[in-house]
């Protein structure tokens, strides 16, 4: 499975006439393709070209003294063992023109998310990808970004809304990834990957220091670092209707949180655990809110965020760091 859009950087010389023979070539044999100019001026001192092809697959290429190609079709053979690279690790001018061009082409292929400008900004590499170019916009589109009894345009904007802090500019690529570029939509998983995009609003909005995707030398990956020192985990169930288990709210968070007591928290008891449970509609989470389970982990927030930004919920256990700027917290 491909993944989200890199650089591929050659280090060997180009010309108009090798791109012909080495890039065009293959593609054009493969899928029928064509050479065109850019639609922005490439970088100075760099030539460059859009490579389209007949299935509506894409590639930028520019060069001088090195390459850059990034595209979501299959790679030429000359560029197989060329290092990856994302939009912060090559040139600056490279990143810029290479994303000016995907970005008015987003605007062709999703004007209506087009307009959610830090989304697609954010969700690039993946919302052009090869194998998620359409599963991504669909969860949004569809889905709502997961969140239940909401317009598209509500869940998009309370994303939005999260991205346009920057707070999470920083692991662009770490935390889009997470999203997916699988060519099947699987909206649970795309759904729980969310809730680590919400929790990270929650960390922000209590003005709480943050790094996401924690590898520990247990084996585990945490989701959270908090203040340089505190491991934070999240769970999201699955709404009771669609689980074959656990078919009530109240053991669909029981369950939930307790398998991840069982895995990653077992090895990192100290760890702060945060049950989203995002997925619910008002009634699930109205009965969730009124019995309150307790979990097997402490400390825990199980919590509800809806699309214009509130947030409630309840803290099993005493929590290493203060909330109350972010969540409602329930009697």
């Amino acid at each position: 499975m491909a993944g989200p859009l890199r650089f591929r950087v050659s280090n060997e010389s180009w010309s108009d006439q090798r791109v012909r023979d080495q890039l065009l070539a293959p593609l054009e044999e493969s899928f029928g393709a064509r050479l065109e100019t850019p639609w922005f001026d490439p970088p100075a001192g760099y030539e460059a070209c859009r490579l389209e092809m007949d299935n509506g697959d894409f590639a930028l290429f520019c060069w001088n003294s090195h390459a850059y190609w990034m595209g979501n079709t299959t790679t030429p053979e000359v560029l197989w063992r060329t290092n990856k690279q994302d939009f912060t690790e090559v040139p600056y001018p490279v990143a810029r023109w290479a994303q000016r061009e995907l970005l008015a082409r987003f605007e062709l292929v999703d004007p209506l998310l087009a307009s959610y400008d830090h989304v697609v900004w954010f969700f690039l590499p993946v919302f052009l990808s090869k194998d998620g170019r359409d599963t991504t916009r669909r969860f949004f589109a569809d889905h709502a970004g997961g969140f239940p009894d909401a317009t598209p345009q509500e869940g998009v904007a309370f994303f939005e809304r999260l991205l346009s802090t920057g707070a999470l500019d920083e692991y662009r690529y770490t935390m889009a990834s997470k999203l997916g570029t699988s060519e099947g939509l699987d909206v649970g998983r795309m759904a729980a990957t969310m809730g680590e995009f919400i929790v990270a609003k929650l960390l922000a909005d209590a003005d709480l220091a943050f790094e996401p995707e924690i590898d520990l030398d247990s084996g585990h990956a945490l989701d959270f670092l908090v203040e340089g020192e505190q491991l934070v985990e999240v769970t999201r169930p699955r709404p009771p209707t669609k689980r074959d288990r656990a078919d009530t709210p109240v053991a669909a968070v029981r369950e939930t949180a307790d398998a991840k007591t069982r895995d990653q928290l077992a090895a990192h008891p100290s760890a702060v655990l945060f049950v989203d449970c995002s997925s619910f509609r008002d009634d699930e989470w109205a009965a969730v809110a009124g019995e309150q389970p307790q979990v097997a982990h402490e400390p825990t927030v199980v919590f509800r965020a809806r699309p214009d930004g509130h947030v409630e919920g309840y803290r099993v256990g005493q929590l290493p760091f203060e909330m109350d700027a972010a969540i409602e917290w329930l009697d």
